[in-house]
């Protein structure tokens, strides 16, 4: 389901924008990724209560077909991990079906020790001590993955991006006196967006567009942000005056 419901995810992101979406659907995979969180935050609540039932009232546990069908299932879930496995820190969609793979492998290995364990010493309680455990390790995950979903989805600045960082290069570039209203977010995995306000000296529109052209290097080159949305204002007009006249070339 998981599998099911990021690949679905990433279809619908790549649909076009529309006169309703003018972002297009890139979100859709952040969406997802927060609903994979979800879903794994009950699994664990599931693991810990089964876990407690098992620990008050342990059943009778046949360890051989216990070990065939773990060991079935890890293969499945190594092969699904390593498809994935190298594009799961950049995408958080594919980092949720990620982690959901990784909690079904990480539970046939526990099924596969404390059927190991059982079948060699007979205690039974080791399935609910390996349950807790795999619980732990799938909800530290699965909250790590809410936390970022939760962060996208709330305009929060991505994670590895300085703002002051950006300032600086924006007000290195020359004819840059002063960068404000800085604002950086992500709409979905590899789209990041900025819209900032510059004020500029320049003479003439021609140097302004110059400015503004170095400042689009600095920022797809050096930080790696694709749309930009920046608003310039001239250092030569006063504050509060609603008309501010540039000429086009000196002299004119």
């Amino acid at each position: 389901l998981a599998l099911a419901m990021s690949y679905a995810a990433i279809r619908i992101a790549g649909l076009p924008a529309d006169e309703r979406h003018s972002f297009g659907f890139h979100r859709v995979q952040v969406l997802a990724a927060l609903a994979n969180a979800v879903t794994l935050v009950v699994v664990a609540v599931g693991i810990f209560r089964e876990a407690w039932h098992r620990f008050s009232e342990p059943p009778e546990i046949m360890a051989g077909p216990m070990l065939v069908i773990a060991l079935i299932g890890l293969v499945a879930n190594v092969a699904s991990a390593l498809v994935l496995h190298g594009h799961d820190e950049e995408d958080i969609n594919v980092r949720g079906a990620f982690l959901h793979v990784l909690g079904d492998g990480l539970a046939s290995v526990g099924v596969l020790v404390a059927a190991a364990i059982i079948m060699v010493t007979g205690r039974t309680e080791v399935d609910a001590i390996v349950s807790v455990l795999i619980g732990l390790i799938v909800a530290y995950s699965s909250i790590g993955l809410l936390r970022r979903s939760v962060h996208i989805l709330t305009e929060g600045v991505p994670e590895g991006v300085s703002l002051d960082a950006i300032a600086a290069a924006m007000g290195a570039v020359p004819g840059v006196t002063d960068v404000h209203d800085l604002h950086v977010w992500s709409l979905g995995p590899g789209f990041t967006a900025l819209s900032s306000h510059v004020v500029v000296e320049a003479a003439t529109l021609p140097e302004v567009q110059q400015i503004m052209g170095e400042l689009g290097r600095v920022l797809h080159d050096d930080h790696g942000i694709e749309h930009r949305t920046i608003q310039v204002e001239w250092a030569n007009c006063g504050q509060g005056e609603l008309t501010c006249y540039i000429p086009v070339l000196p002299g004119k």
